[in-house]
């Protein structure tokens, strides 16, 4: 038993630090090859905090272990919003922008209560995985469009305009077409040291890369491993597993981030980041995982993760809308609530 601890404990320094260097060399190479940071800030900072979620649920699926994928996504955004908002809003008060909240807040709460609506015949198909992908690519490519948009109020609206009017396929091919001009355009003098210093320092990220990618895999073995082993050696619900233990230690980067953020004064960073990673969760870690494998879902995830995952997103949302900020007495209560419902699920009282 303390071996099994000791290897889950390990799969979980290895899946998060692991992580934190892939996103770091994802970023330096993103930087090297020529985009921007408007669009490294959007996708992969944004996705880096997910990647242990992300990591865990792949594996979780090649498994067919649909319990800690369910359990582990509801858990990660209850704790999202309940751990990490109301611990960082105990150090200071968490200030947004309106349009944040009126544009990513709205499709959070869309991508929570659209996942309640497939997880009703508890199972997500193929199919939902895939309105869920296209959901998520869709909003990133909507957010390099929105940059601009003045109408801040209606950008929700615009969102839902823009999915089902299929205008993706055009902002993909205007971004192939404006990348191939602006590369025609660059001259570079002295182009073979340009090219030697530049080569060299993009070998070295690929190399951290790969590197960061084989410890992610190990930690992620290693972790899923030993929660299906406790899951199995205490007759606990996989989905159980999930919402606890595997939710706490994939939502680390998250919590640090945040903190970190709340701490410096950069509200919109740590509500973005957390509003980011629960589009994500669901979007894109349910879509890919129930694409590799159709997930079933258990009771317990029908009737309590998912609803109370729905009423703290609501909740958070109702406490930002009162003047665009996050209060110590609101962070206060939703921490409350967190610790209320995880004390419940480990006791045995919501099973």
């Amino acid at each position: 038993m303390i071996v099994n601890v000791l290897l889950f404990l390990l799969g979980l320094v290895l899946l998060v630090k692991g992580a934190d260097f892939f996103v770091k060399s994802a970023s330096s190479i993103a930087k090297r090859l020529g985009v921007s940071e408007f669009i490294i800030g959007l996708t992969l900072v944004a996705l880096g905090t997910s990647i242990p979620e992300l990591a865990s649920a792949i594996m979780s699926s090649i498994k067919h272990a649909s319990g800690l994928i369910i359990g582990n996504v509801t858990g990660a955004n209850v704790a999202n919003i309940g751990l990490i908002i109301g611990i960082a809003s105990t150090f200071v008060i968490i200030k947004t922008r309106e349009d944040m909240v009126k544009r990513d807040g709205y499709l959070m709460l869309l991508a929570v209560f659209l996942f309640f609506i497939f997880i009703m015949n508890k199972n997500i198909a193929r199919s939902e995985g895939i309105v869920f992908l296209m959901l998520y690519f869709s909003y990133i490519l909507f957010l390099f469009q929105a940059k601009h948009h003045k109408k801040v109020k209606e950008q929700f609206r615009e969102f839902i305009r823009y999915f089902f009017q299929f205008q993706y396929i055009t902002t993909i091919s205007s971004r192939i077409i404006t990348s191939y001009k602006n590369k025609k355009k660059i001259k570079i003098k002295n182009k073979k040291k340009v090219k030697r210093i530049f080569t060299l320092s993009l070998i070295k990220d690929f190399m951290i890369l790969i590197a960061s990618g084989v410890v992610i895999v190990f930690g992620v073995r290693f972790f899923i491993n030993e929660a299906i082993f406790f899951a199995q050696h205490f007759n606990v619900p996989e989905a159980i597993i999930g919402i606890t233990i595997m939710s706490i230690g994939t939502t680390l980067p998250e919590l640090s981030v945040s903190i970190t953020a709340a701490r410096k004064g950069h509200g919109n960073i740590a509500l973005g980041n957390i509003i980011g990673s629960c589009i994500t969760n669901i979007f894109l870690i349910v879509g890919i995982s129930s694409i590799i494998h159709p997930l079933d879902v258990s009771t317990f995830s029908l009737y309590y993760a998912a609803p109370f995952m729905i009423l703290m997103s609501i909740l958070f949302l109702l406490f930002l809308r009162t003047r665009w900020r996050i209060k110590r007495i609101e962070g206060i209560t939703l921490l409350s609530l967190y610790v209320v419902f995880i004390l419940l699920v480990s006791f045995g009282v919501l099973r």
